[in-house]
């Protein structure tokens, strides 16, 4: 499966979460930080959901950019 990670800069370094996976959320120091965090998440999560009988969520969220164009 391929889910959608959102990666944020924060004052004291960068978050990221899963937005399919309901509450599951990591910090770190820098984006390759967070980036190896929240994929060792997302399998310990799936993992978990697993080994309880709980359906797996199927990936839904779509992530795409927004070009704007500022006026001076």
């Amino acid at each position: 499966m391929r889910y959608a990670i959102v990666i944020e800069k924060m004052e004291t370094g960068h978050s990221a979460c899963a937005p399919d996976l309901s509450g599951l959320g990591v910090t770190g120091a820098t984006i390759e930080d967070v980036r190896e965090l929240i994929l060792h998440g997302i399998a310990i999560y799936i993992h978990e959901l697993q080994s309880q009988g709980e359906p797996i969520p199927k990936p839904g969220a779509i992530a795409e950019y927004a070009d704007i164009e500022l006026v001076a």
